[in-house]
């Protein structure tokens, strides 16, 4: 087996630099300032952003190896692990306490790379990302000349290797809205999740919150693959891909799906539970729904972008709901 050339001193030194960003998030004292500098941190290259991936990615099997060191630990004392102490209660070995204080430790680490709290930092997808958008911010990448990609808040991408028959990119995180234009004349595919999307002539809409991959054609014609299966969707239709398979193509409101890239958000109807968990999406903070019946109440509205901290007031307006605000952006409704 080959072994990897070694690290020069610069890679080293990111290393380092990298795992003191990871020891700082998970100090339990990050702040939002620190997720900024380490915003910053990683836009200085290429190089620092695979670093930081490599770091974290350590990070997290360490917690998984930690927490398979405790298991192991705890089944070969047994019994020996335990002890009568004078008072003749049983306690638990020294060293069978110590293993798991470092498996809770290190997998609490390792979830909260994976699992940011309030995504304060970003996740360990997102570090893979070449682009990336924060908390209400959208931005143009032009993969090609004739190739357009319009991401949403909160959203990640990566640029694949070009293939000989295709170029593409892959949704880590978020949404985007892909336009391809008459000109191109190679394949377009776009990975999302366990799944991938063709196009050579097309504009269209996908989403991937993490569960589900929502895929919506608004001109030309997209083919969509997901575990064997494939769909072909028209202008103004939808198909929805997740871990359990892949749904019939239906047809969807597609001035809603795209309303968006227009800066607003509208809502026809939706239940205040999905109304709210599309707020949250623009903007910093975390709305929290207190009462799950209140969740189910319908919500016709337009809610601007620009002006999103109208959202919460006018909610409160309209179903006399009552609100208390906590330090971070955290509001809670019940």
């Amino acid at each position: 087996m080959m072994k990897p050339p070694p690290k020069t001193d610069h890679e080293d030194a990111l290393q380092r630099e990298a795992q003191q960003w990871l020891i700082r998030l998970n100090s339990g004292e990050a702040t939002t300032a620190d997720a900024e500098a380490l915003q910053r941190w990683r836009s200085t290259s290429r190089d620092h952003r695979r670093a930081f991936a490599e770091a974290s990615l350590l990070w997290t099997k360490l917690g998984s190896a930690a927490t398979e060191t405790s298991r192991r630990t705890g089944e070969q004392s047994g019994a020996a692990g335990r002890h009568r102490s004078a008072t003749g209660r049983a306690t638990l070995g020294r060293r069978a306490f110590l293993g798991g204080a470092i498996a809770a430790t290190a997998a609490a680490s390792a979830y909260a790379v994976v699992n940011p709290p309030l995504e304060l930092w970003p996740s360990l997808a997102d570090m893979r990302a070449d682009y990336r958008t924060g908390v209400g911010e959208q931005r143009v990448v032009a993969v090609q000349d004739d190739i357009s990609v319009r991401l949403n808040t909160r959203s990640s991408l990566a640029i694949l290797q070009q293939a000989a028959q295709a170029d593409g990119i892959e949704l880590l995180s978020g949404e985007a809205a892909i336009e391809i234009a008459p000109t191109n004349r190679r394949a377009f595919a776009l990975v999302a999740a366990d799944g991938r999307t063709l196009a050579q002539n097309a504009r269209f809409n996908i989403r991937y919150d993490g569960s589900s991959v929502r895929v919506t054609c608004l001109e030309g014609a997209v083919e969509v693959e997901h575990l064997g299966r494939r769909a072909s969707v028209a202008p103004h239709r939808q198909v929805v891909y997740a871990s359990h398979g892949m749904s019939d193509v239906t047809n969807v409101d597609a001035d809603s799906v795209t309303a968006w890239e227009r800066g607003v958000l509208v809502f026809r109807n939706d239940p205040l539970a999905h109304v709210v968990e599309e707020i949250n999406r623009y903007r910093p903070g975390r709305i929290i729904l207190m009462n799950e019946e209140l969740g189910r109440k319908s919500v016709l509205a337009t809610f601007r972008l620009d002006r999103i901290d109208e959202a919460v007031p006018r909610l409160q307006a309209a179903f006399g709901v009552k609100t208390r605000h906590l330090p971070g952006g955290i509001v809670l409704v019940s």
